[in-house]
C-alpha cells in the first residue's frame, strides 16, 4: 500500500500540483551526468502517459522527488529566482514572447502569418540554434522545468483548440456544395495515400523499429492536414477570405480539417499498446463522448447563448461555466486516451454559432491565450525539433522526398478535383497552393506521434521542416499566381469641380475611431448643399486585420466578394460605430451607406480606392494620421496611418480630401437649425486650390456658414505660367459672378504678396475661424521647414496643421484628379463591367 502511495505521488503531484522532478544538483557537481540519470525518476521528454523505471525502488523515487517552491524569497535571502518554479515560468513566457515577435516583424514584410515566426523561434530556442548552449539552456529550459512549460503551453493548446472549433461552424459544413467537398475529399486521399507510400520509405531508412500501422496512420495524416486557422489569415491577408476562391477553400479547409481530427483519434487509438480490443474501446468511447456533448451538453451552451441577447453584457458566470466545460470535457477525453485537445475542440463545436454569445467568448479568451500561453507551445516543440539530426544527402533527401510528395499530393490532388467541377486552372492552382497550409495542427499531429514513440527525433524534424517550408511559400506561390481582377465602368464626375455643379456628389468619408465621427458628420451636414440631387456619402470604417480569430469573423460579416460590404441591417452584429452615421441620416437630408473595411494597413488603401471607383465616388475624405488632444497638441497614431494616406493619393482616381480634425463643431454633432461655422479658403492657385474653392462654393450654401475667400497674388508675374493664371482668372470670375455676387455670407479679398513673411501675417490675422481650405499643390514658397512638413498636406496645409499655429481651426486639405497626371490604378476600366452602385435612398427626417 505504502508503495503504491509513493508511486501514485510520484506520477501525479508534477502535474497536478505544477511541481517539477529535480535532480540534486550537489549529486551533479560530485558523480556527473551519470549520477543524475541514476537519481532522476524520469527524462523530461517522458510522455505524460510514460511510466516510472520498474528497475527504481519506491523509496527512490520518493528521494528524489524534491518539490519545488513556487516562487522565491529573492536574491538578498541568497536564492536563485530561477530555482522557483513562478520566476522560471515567467523568465520563459517573456524571452518567448519577445523573440516570436520581433520574428513576426522581420517576416511582415514577406506576408508570412505568425505561426511561421512562432514555430522558427521554438526551433531557434532548442537543440538547433540557441539551445545548442548548455549554460542558457540549463538556466532559462532546464530539464527540471520542462513538465511545468508543458502543462502551461497545453492548457493553451487546449483552449486555442477550442477558438478553433468556435471558428467553424457545422452549418456552413453542411451546406458545403459538391465541388467543395469533391475538392476536400481528393485533397485528403491522395496525400493521405503518398503518405503511407513515404512511410514505407521512412520505415526502412531513419525510422526503424516504430509500429507499422500507427505510423501509416500519423504520416497521411500529417501529409494531409490543411491548417484552418493558418488558411484563413492567410485568405484575409490576401483579401480573398469572401471572394468565391477564398469560399471554396474555407468549405473544403472545414471538411479538411475534421477529417483530419476524426483520423488522428483513429491513429491515438491504434498507437496505444495492448490489444487491439483496447484501441475499440477508445474510439467506441470517443463516439459516445461526441454524441454525449451533442446531446447533453450543446442545450446547456444553446441555453446560456439565448439569455446573452444582443446589445447586453454575456453574465460572467455563462462565460465561466462553459470554460470549465471546455476543462471539463478535456479531462474526459484525456481519461478515454484520446487527447484532451479533443473534448475542447467538441465543445468549441457545438458552442452555438448565433447572437454575440461565440463572439463573447472569443474575445475573453483569445489575446490571453494566443498571446502568451500558445507561443509556449511552439518552444515545447521546438526543444525536441533537432534539426541537426538530419545529417548526410541521405536523410537531406528524404526531406525533400516528404516536402514534394507533401506538394504533390494536395496540389494535386486539388487541382484535379477542381478541374472536374469546372473550376479555371489558374484558380485550380491557387486553390492547390493555399490547401497546403500547414501550421499548428500539424505540430499537433506531431507532437502526439513522438510522445507515442511512433516518430523518432531524425522524423520528427524532418516533418516540422516539411510543415514550415509548405506554410512559408503558400503566400509567395499564391501572389504570383493569382491576383483577383478589379474591374469597374469607367465613369465621369471625379472631382467636385465639375461643368453641372448640379450633379449629385458622391464622396467617401473614412474614419479610424469615434474620435474621428463628430467631425465627419458636421462636414457632410456642412456639404449637402441645396441642390435637387444632393449628396451621397459612403462612411467607411477603416479597421486593422490583426492576427485575433475574432479579426477573421469580423472579415467575414464585414466583406462580401473580395470588398467591404454595406451595412444594410441596423440592428445585428454589424459595426456598432456605424450606428452614428445611420442615426445622422434619419434627421439629415443626406444618403449614407456605411461601410466597414477590414485589411491590413499595409493594403488597406486597396480598399479604400477600389471601393471608391466602383461606388464612382468624387471625393475621397481621409483621417490626418494625428489626434488632436485637449492640451492643442497633435499626438501620432504612427507613420502607418500616415502611409494609407500617401498610398491612396498615389493611387486614388478622384479627388482627395485630408481633413486635420480639431473638433469642427465640437465633440458632438450639431444640428442643422446651429451650424455657425466661419471657412477660410487661401487660394494661391493651380488645379488644387480651384478645387478646394469648388467645395467651399458648395458648403457655402448651408444657411449656416460664411465663407472668407482670400487670394494672394505674387508682386512679380510667374512668365511660365500664364495658361494656370488664365485658368484661375476665369475661375474667380465665374465664381464672383455666380457665387459671390449679391451673397452676404461670401466676403472676396485679394492681397499681394512678397513672400513667405506675408503670407504668414495674412494667416494670422484671420478672425476667429472653424474650417481652412486649402490645396495640397498649392504653388506658394514652403511656409515652414522642409524637415517638419507632411508631404501629403502641400506647403500650406503643412502650416496650418501646426499645433503652433490654432488649437481650434480644423484643416481640410484639398487634391484635385488630374485626369492627365500619371496613375497606378489599381482598379481595370471595363465599359460593360456590371458594378452594384449600392445607392442608398435618402430618408427623410
Amino acid at each position: 500500500m505504502a508503495h503504491s502511495l509513493v508511486f501514485l505521488l510520484a506520477t501525479t503531484l508534477p502535474v497536478f500540483l505544477g511541481d517539477r522532478w529535480q535532480v540534486a544538483r550537489e549529486g551533479s557537481r560530485e558523480g556527473g551526468r551519470g549520477t543524475d540519470r541514476a537519481r532522476a525518476t524520469r527524462t523530461p521528454h517522458t510522455s505524460t502517459h510514460g511510466t516510472v523505471r520498474p528497475a527504481m525502488a519506491p523509496e527512490a523515487a520518493a528521494a528524489a522527488l524534491k518539490p519545488m517552491k513556487a516562487t522565491s524569497d529573492g536574491v538578498f535571502q541568497g536564492e536563485d529566482p530561477l530555482e522557483a518554479a513562478l520566476p522560471l515560468a515567467i523568465v520563459q513566457i517573456c524571452i518567448v514572447v519577445v523573440l516570436t515577435r520581433v520574428l513576426a516583424f522581420f517576416l511582415r514584410p514577406l506576408r508570412q502569418p505568425r505561426v511561421i515566426a512562432e514555430i522558427i523561434g521554438g526551433i531557434m530556442l532548442g537543440p538547433s540554434a540557441i539551445g545548442r548552449n548548455s549554460a542558457f539552456i540549463n538556466t532559462v529550459f532546464p530539464k527540471q522545468s520542462l513538465t511545468v512549460l508543458d502543462t502551461l503551453a497545453n492548457i493553451g493548446l487546449l483552449f486555442f483548440l477550442f477558438l478553433v472549433g468556435l471558428e467553424l461552424d457545422l452549418r456552413a459544413i453542411r451546406r458545403t456544395g459538391a465541388g467543395a467537398l469533391a475538392i476536400a475529399v481528393a485533397g485528403i486521399s491522395l496525400p493521405f495515400v503518398l503518405g503511407i507510400g513515404t512511410s514505407v520509405v521512412l520505415q526502412n531508412t531513419v525510422n526503424r523499429g516504430v509500429p507499422t500501422g500507427p505510423f501509416l496512420v500519423f504520416m497521411g495524416v500529417a501529409l494531409s492536414i490543411t491548417a484552418f486557422p493558418v488558411l484563413a489569415r492567410i485568405l484575409a491577408e490576401l483579401k480573398l477570405l469572401t471572394t468565391d476562391l477564398g469560399r471554396m477553400a474555407m468549405s473544403a479547409a472545414a471538411v479538411n480539417d475534421v477529417a483530419a481530427w476524426i483520423l488522428l483519434a483513429l491513429a491515438i487509438a491504434l498507437s496505444g499498446s495492448g490489444s487491439p480490443f483496447v484501441s475499440l474501446w477508445v474510439l467506441l468511447s470517443g463516439v459516445g463522448f461526441v454524441l454525449s456533448s451533442f446531446f447533453f451538453i450543446r442545450p446547456l451552451l444553446s441555453w446560456m447563448a439565448r439569455r446573452s441577447p444582443e446589445g447586453e453584457p454575456v453574465k460572467e458566470l455563462y462565460i465561466c461555466t462553459t470554460l470549465t466545460i471546455v476543462l471539463a470535457a478535456g479531462f474526459i477525453t484525456d481519461t478515454i486516451g484520446i487527447h484532451a485537445l479533443f473534448g475542447a475542440f467538441i465543445v468549441g463545436i457545438i458552442v452555438p454559432k448565433e447572437g454575440p454569445f461565440a463572439g463573447v467568448l472569443l474575445e475573453k479568451v483569445e489575446d490571453l491565450i494566443s498571446g502568451l500561453f500558445l507561443p509556449l507551445y511552439f518552444v515545447s516543440s521546438g526543444l525536441k525539433t533537432n534539426v541537426l539530426t538530419i545529417k548526410g544527402g541521405d536523410s537531406w533527401g528524404l526531406l525533400v522526398l516528404v516536402v514534394a510528395t507533401a506538394c504533390i499530393g494536395k496540389i494535386g490532388g486539388t487541382v484535379l478535383a477542381s478541374l472536374i467541377v469546372r473550376v479555371p486552372l489558374r484558380e485550380a492552382v491557387t486553390l492547390g497552393v493555399l490547401m497546403n497550409t500547414k501550421g499548428l495542427v500539424e505540430l499537433i499531429v506531431l507532437n502526439i506521434g513522438k510522445d507515442r514513440h511512433v516518430l523518432n527525433d531524425e522524423t520528427f524534424a524532418i516533418l516540422v521542416l516539411m510543415a514550415l517550408i509548405n506554410t512559408f511559400i503558400t503566400t509567395p506561390l499564391v501572389m504570383a499566381i493569382y491576383k483577383p481582377a478589379r474591374r469597374a465602368p469607367p465613369y465621369k464626375n471625379r472631382a467636385v469641380q465639375r461643368p453641372n455643379p448640379d450633379d449629385e456628389l458622391r464622396m467617401m468619408v473614412c474614419f479610424h475611431s469615434t474620435r474621428n465621427i463628430p467631425t465627419m458628420i458636421n462636414l457632410m451636414e456642412s456639404s449637402r448643399g441645396t441642390r435637387r440631387r444632393g449628396i451621397t456619402v459612403y462612411a467607411m470604417h477603416l479597421v486593422e486585420l490583426s492576427e485575433r480569430s475574432s479579426a477573421i469573423n469580423m472579415v467575414h460579416k464585414a466583406r462580401r466578394n473580395g470588398m467591404p460590404f454595406w451595412n444594410r441591417r441596423r440592428n445585428g452584429d454589424g459595426d456598432q460605430l456605424v450606428v452614428a452615421f445611420e442615426t445622422y441620416q434619419q434627421l439629415s437630408h443626406v444618403s449614407i451607406r456605411a461601410m466597414t473595411a477590414i485589411s491590413d494597413l499595409h493594403t488597406i488603401h486597396e480598399d479604400v480606392v477600389t471601393s471608391a471607383h466602383q461606388k464612382r465616388a468624387a471625393l475621397i475624405v481621409l483621417p490626418f494620421h494625428k489626434l488632436h488632444q485637449m492640451d492643442g497638441h497633435m499626438e501620432s497614431l504612427g507613420d502607418e496611418y500616415q502611409h494609407i494616406n500617401q498610398r491612396v493619393l498615389h493611387h486614388a482616381t478622384c479627388s482627395i480630401g485630408i481633413l486635420v480634425d480639431r473638433g469642427l463643431g465640437g465633440a458632438a454633432q450639431v444640428a442643422a437649425s446651429d451650424v455657425s461655422y466661419n471657412i477660410v479658403v487661401l487660394f494661391f492657385g493651380g488645379r488644387d486650390d480651384r478645387e478646394a474653392l469648388s467645395y467651399a462654393t458648395r458648403m457655402v450654401e448651408h444657411p449656416g456658414i460664411a465663407l472668407h475667400v482670400i487670394r494672394f497674388v505674387p508682386e512679380s508675374g510667374g512668365g511660365g505660367a500664364n495658361d494656370k493664371a488664365a485658368a484661375d482668372d476665369a475661375f474667380l470670375a465665374e465664381f464672383r459672378g455666380k457665387v459671390a455676387g449679391g451673397n452676404d455670407s461670401i466676403r472676396y479679398e485679394e492681397r499681394t504678396s512678397r513672400g513667405k513673411a506675408d503670407v504668414v501675417e495674412a494667416i494670422k490675422a484671420m478672425g476667429p475661424t472653424n474650417l481652412f481650405l486649402v490645396g495640397q499643390g498649392s504653388p506658394c514658397a514652403p511656409l515652414m521647414e522642409p524637415s517638419a512638413e507632411c508631404p501629403e498636406l502641400g506647403p500650406v496645409g503643412s502650416y496650418l496643421a501646426m499645433p503652433d499655429f490654432s488649437t481650434v481651426a480644423s484643416v481640410l486639405v484639398m487634391k484635385q484628379y488630374d485626369p492627365t497626371a500619371e496613375h497606378y490604378e489599381l482598379v481595370e476600366e471595363v465599359a460593360d463591367t456590371a458594378v452594384d452602385i449600392d445607392t442608398p435612398g435618402p430618408r427623410r427626417g
